[in-house]
């Protein structure tokens, strides 16, 4: 997650992170902005996202335990119809896409075009 965090930094976009993201991030001098979650107190990440300060979520929790924790965030998500990434390898996806967007090099093809036209 930290080169996903590099380049979205890069490409301008804040980053907020829970605090043992956030202290990952600092270890490898990558800062962000601390998001509480919801036991730490308020505001907290899905007061965060209510309120329009989050526009994408990346959780990618570890065992069992993480991904039933954090489950919260990803009904807060869904319910704003937020984008929620799962996965490092959609992370990736998603800041390539957002990088070839950005740099202008988009070209709009047709599926047909994009198999030969069978």
């Amino acid at each position: 997650m930290l080169e996903v965090a590099t380049r979205l930094k890069k490409l301008g976009f804040p980053i907020l992170a829970t605090s043992g993201t956030k202290a990952f991030l600092a270890k490898n001098d990558a800062g962000s902005d601390l998001a509480l979650k919801l036991h730490e107190g308020r505001p907290n990440i899905t007061d965060d996202i209510h309120n329009g300060r989050i526009q994408m979520v990346i959780n990618t929790p570890i065992g069992r335990k993480g991904k039933y924790a954090d489950g919260y965030i990803r009904k807060a998500a869904i319910q704003h119809k937020i984008p929620y990434i799962t996965s490092t390898a959609a992370a990736m996806a998603m800041v390539a896409g957002i990088e070839t967007v950005k740099s202008g090099d988009v070209v709009v093809e047709s599926i047909q075009e994009y198999h030969g036209g069978q």
